[in-house]
Order: structure tokens, then sequence, then C-alpha cells
């Protein structure tokens, strides 16, 4: 069987870039491209039509949107609308999005859980082209269903991935989702216990662990100058550290370190603060959370996730030559 690999794209790239880039993947056998959506920058759905209009059989995900601002009927919609572009191709990746940035554009993210759950299960029943009436405490909907008039009438082949991170919201994804978007910048051993989580899940729904797909976005730096690949993650993880306080607790980074980063940082940080606070990040963190190096170091750190329970990684290139890292991973 062909190892599988896919692609990751963020903000850090010029969008039209993007779309040679999901070509040039596509030819060199990557399975599918994953577009972030993160911060207050790119949104997902814009460059996932883009995405899969350029390409003919890569797989097209969200990686991740949250479950708060889009409503419901629009989610599915909007999914429905990616499907009819790329049939077969679309996977939704959806997950809980984080404080203080949900806060801070006035969403309240109480019972992250329940929020979850009532989307997916609400969301795969539309895509299945039910009629729905449900009164959740989230979700509310009265007798709703995808309003198809002209076009394919049969229940849509969406997957639903959830992007979970902590302990109660892999359990949850491996009761309800198609498949579990393991998180970056953790050491391949975080995935030992998310499995397990997982798995709780899994059994309550009466599945089994393989019945789920388990990729997992993996931070990747490559450059044939070692020295050049490692600074360049140090950059990115300087940020990450001090916006996504869950990710800093996932990844065992003490917290003396976030604190003093998060001292320097402003919101959105500068590249001058970055540049200024990025010392704090010891090459040694880089190398036992991130696939950075030279192409051989990033494979055999790729391996160690495969190794533990990642069935496809997810291959985000956090700057440098981005068709020198397709080339690293291609068949």
């Amino acid at each position: 069987m062909k190892n599988r690999v896919a692609l990751y794209l963020q903000d850090a790239h010029d969008l039209r870039d993007g779309l040679d880039y999901v070509q040039y993947a596509e030819q060199k056998g990557f399975e599918a491209v994953w577009q972030a959506e993160s911060r207050l920058v790119r949104d997902a759905i814009v460059p996932m039509a883009a995405y899969a209009a350029v390409t003919e059989k890569l797989k097209v995900g969200s990686g991740v949107i949250n479950n708060w601002t889009r409503n419901i009927g629009l989610l599915a919609s909007t999914f429905l609308t990616l499907d009819d572009l790329a049939p077969g191709r679309i996977i939704c990746g959806i997950g809980a999005w984080w404080d203080p940035l949900a806060k801070n554009v006035g969403i309240d993210r109480s019972k992250p859980l329940t929020a979850m759950k009532e989307t997916v299960l609400i969301l795969k029943r539309l895509l299945n082209m039910e009629r729905v009436s449900f009164d959740g405490e989230f979700v509310h909907v009265n007798n709703i269903e995808l309003d198809v008039v002209h076009g394919r009438k049969e229940p849509r082949n969406v997957p639903v991935y959830i992007g979970a991170t902590g302990d109660k919201m892999l359990e949850l994804s491996g009761e309800i989702a198609d498949g579990v978007v393991l998180n970056y910048c953790v050491p391949p051993q975080y995935n030992l216990n998310a499995l397990e989580m997982i798995q709780v899940g899994a059994k309550r729904a009466g599945r089994k662990l393989e019945d789920l797909d388990l990729p997992q976005l993996v931070v990747c730096s490559v450059d044939n100058d070692h020295d050049k690949a490692i600074d360049t993650t140090r950059e990115l993880l300087t940020q990450y550290l001090a916006q996504q306080p869950h990710i800093a607790k996932a990844s065992g980074v003490s917290m003396d370190i976030v604190h003093e980063i998060q001292s320097i940082l402003g919101w959105p940080a500068t590249h001058e603060q970055i540049q200024k606070a990025k010392h704090f990040v010891p090459e040694e963190l880089i190398h036992k959370i991130t696939a950075s190096g030279t192409p051989d170091e990033a494979r055999a750190k790729v391996k160690e996730y495969m190794d533990n329970g990642c069935t496809c990684p997810i291959l985000y290139p956090v700057g440098g030559d981005v068709h020198l890292l397709i080339d690293t991973f291609a068949d």
C-alpha cells in the first residue's frame, strides 16, 4: 500500500501560488490538501473552492473551520456547494476554536463538547439529504432540508473530521466523527494518549479505532541547509506558543517560556516582535514537536508520527521551498 501524504496550506503564501502547489502535489501523488482557517486572516472555503477547481483527484479539506461562526444551514449548504464542484473529494474538518480569539469576536465557547456534537450530528443528517427538526442547546432547526431543485439530490459523501486536541474532544470525535485531525506542535508520543481517548469514544458508539481515519498536521520545514530550516520553524513556534495556549499545553512546553514570549508579542504579532522573542524557543523543542531540517531529517521525523498512529501526515510547509517539501515526500 502506498504511503499516504497530504499538504496543509495556511496564509504564508500568495493565494495563486497555492493553486500551483496543489496541482504539483497532485502530480506527485499527494492524496489531499487541507486549507487552514485559524487566525483572522484567510478563510478556508474560498481557497478550497479554488483548489477543487484546478485539480481532478486531490481531496480538499478544511483544516479546520470552527463550529461557532457559520449557522448550521449555511454550513451544510457550503459543503453541498463544494461537493457540487468536486464530487466525492471534499472533507469537512471542523474544530472548537480557541480563546482569546473567539471571545474577542463575541463568541462564548461554553459547553464546547455539546456544541460540537450538535453541529456534527445535524450537519451529517443534512448532507444525507434528510429533513431535520432539532431543538438543542446550540442548534435549533425546524423542518429544514438542503433544498436542491437543480442537480444531484442524492446524499453527499462529505466525511466530517474533528480537529481535536483535548482528551474529552478526542473521545467525542471517536464517537461521532469519520476521522480525527490530530494536532501539530506535539511530540509523536502525544498520539498514544490521543488514540486511547479516541478508542474510548469509538467503543461507546460500537466502533473500532480502525474505523476512523487519523491524519495529523505536522509542521514541516525542509531545506538542504539544516540551520535555515530550523530557524524558519522557530519563528512559527514563537507565534503559536504565545497565541494558542491549547497547543502549548499539548506540546509540553514550560509555561515560563510561553509567558516570556507572550510578554513580547502583541496581537497580531509583528515581524519585529517575533524576531525579538524567537530565541526563547530552544532547538531541542523544535526537533521534539516538528519535522524540521534536511529532507532526510524531515522524513525520519514524519515516520515517528506514522509509527505512533497517524494514518496520513498533513504537512505544513512553514517557509522555504514548497516544491522541495513536496518532492521530499512524493511517492
